[in-house]
């Protein structure tokens, strides 16, 4: 697939089966998302520290990527700001978001990586799991042009996902062991496998549109010497990582409590060595 189709093929996705409601009340791209009560806190409390590194209050708050705004913890983000930019290359996704904050959103159809907006008009800026659907090179400019419309002093959020992360390639062996094992034994009961067996579901992602991650020496070596930023921690494990080994019969919800409580005392290493970084772009005042 050329740099020029994919653009087209990522809207098409989002268009057609991403951004759909299901009949549980959830888009179908939240099925990549652990929804269960035992995970909940831990994903909330995830969700919740883009706040911190985002200014405080402001007239413009640009969301590029915005999606449908699906979840209760991004509506925070903009609750100090006079206006949430919302700009997705997705018109589903745009209409889904205009239900949910309306005349509180400005909605733009725009490719993140040619935003359509002056230099340094915005007061703070987010970018939810978004940059990994571009090439690495579209990425690169995506970057760029989120520094160049922040004002001086202000700060933008980029949540996305590392390739092949440490944390997670050194617990994969256990994870495919649990699934293995949890596979084996729904067929025995006659139960289905979707809870215990995740790596379907993450296979069809990457089938239903396209996917590029990164590692942080490729951020350092691209953007690194041309914006300044700083690499924390959003979220540690994977999707698949939670559904393996975190249930309610196994003190799921203490084992996520200490993984948050590590991953806020060590949110630089968690966030290198982690699944999702959340990577904090600053912007100095001009001499």
């Amino acid at each position: 697939m050329s740099d020029q189709e994919i653009p087209n093929q990522v809207r098409q996705f989002y268009n057609q089966i991403g951004w759909t409601m299901q009949s549980d009340g959830f888009y179908q791209n939240a099925r990549y998302e652990d929804l269960r009560p035992v995970s909940a806190e831990y994903i909330h409390r995830c969700h919740l520290r883009v706040n911190r590194h985002l200014p405080a209050k402001g007239k413009y708050l640009l969301d590029a990527g915005c999606g449908p705004i699906q979840y209760p913890e991004y509506l925070t983000y903009s609750q100090n700001y006079q206006y949430r930019v919302c700009a997705d290359i997705s018109i589903v996704a745009l209409k889904e978001a205009r239900k949910r904050i309306g005349e509180h959103g400005l909605f733009v159809v725009a490719d993140v990586s040619q935003l359509p907006f002056r230099d340094d008009c915005v007061d703070g800026a987010v970018t939810l799991h978004t940059f990994h659907h571009l090439p690495l090179e579209a990425q690169v400019k995506a970057y760029h042009e989120i520094h160049r419309m922040i004002k001086p002093g202000a700060t933008a959020v980029v949540v996305n996902g590392w390739t092949d992360p440490f944390l997670m390639r050194i617990s994969m062996w256990m994870v495919k062991l649990v699934e293995k094992w949890g596979k084996r034994v729904a067929q025995e009961r006659g139960n289905a496998t979707e809870e215990v067996n995740t790596s379907g579901s993450e296979k069809k992602t990457a089938k239903g549109t396209f996917i590029a991650k990164l590692t942080p020496r490729w951020l350092k070596e691209k953007i690194g010497e041309k914006i300044p930023y700083h690499i924390y921690c959003w979220r540690s494990v994977n999707v698949r990582f939670l559904r393996a080994f975190i249930h309610e019969k196994t003190a799921g919800k203490l084992f996520l409590k200490v993984l948050y409580w590590k991953e806020e005392i060590l949110p630089g290493f968690f966030g290198k060595v982690g699944q999702y970084p959340l990577i904090v772009i600053s912007k100095e005042h001009k001499s």
